[in-house]
């Protein structure tokens, strides 16, 4: 499994409703061990989120059914992220 680096930038079109569907849906991202982490910027224009997936295809299919990105809420960037310890 890869990581990639989910991030949701804010739309002018951001719905407040949207939030607790997009948590539900990191929930059961998490039940099945797909999901490393997530969080908000604290200055209010989105987040972002750490998933795991065979390829980027696969990533993005996961990540384009968010709630967030369905009903135009935010817009998605994907990032296959190779960490690395630091030397």
């Amino acid at each position: 499994m890869n990581k990639y680096l989910v991030l949701a930038m804010r739309t002018p079109r951001f719905d407040t409703a949207v939030i607790e569907p997009h948590r539900q849906f990191l929930q059961s991202l998490q039940e099945v061990g797909q999901l490393q982490e997530s969080g908000r910027f604290t200055d209010g224009t989105g987040g972002a989120y750490i998933i795991y997936a065979e390829s980027l295809d696969a990533a993005r299919e996961i990540v384009f059914t968010d709630p967030v990105h369905t009903t135009g809420s935010s817009e998605l960037s994907i990032y296959e992220w190779e960490v690395t310890a630091p030397s």
